[in-house]
């Protein structure tokens, strides 16, 4: 599976869901590690999406934010102080629960 394309209306979507979730992962002074890695993908496949903290310096965060979404092949969301948002869809249709404003657009154009 790729890393999924975002829309800028996508991304303020799921934005939007993301803002009542806590954060499920930490990545703290060891950094991107291969445990942390392994933890985030494991709640990517359980939830779709997931709020991770980095308490890191701010310019750090960006970049950490984009290796976690190339190591989990999931697309970061949105980045706001020390929160990043990270957003992979299921991999079966049927377990899909977050459906995105493009893919909603896409299907009524088709009906």
């Amino acid at each position: 599976m790729d890393t999924p394309g975002l829309s800028g209306s996508d991304r303020r979507h799921l934005r939007s869901l993301a803002h009542a979730l806590d954060p499920v992962v930490q990545i703290g002074a060891a950094g991107v590690t291969p445990g942390v890695i392994a933890a985030l993908d494991r709640a990517l496949s359980d939830h779709e999406l997931v709020k991770v903290r980095i308490a890191r310096e701010r310019d750090e965060r960006r970049e950490i934010a984009e290796a976690l979404g190339e190591a989990t092949r999931s697309a970061v969301a949105g980045l706001i102080g020390h929160i990043a948002v990270l957003y992979r869809p299921a991999r079966e249709p049927e377990r899909r629960r977050i459906e995105l404003p493009s893919q909603r657009s896409r299907r009524s154009r088709r009906d």
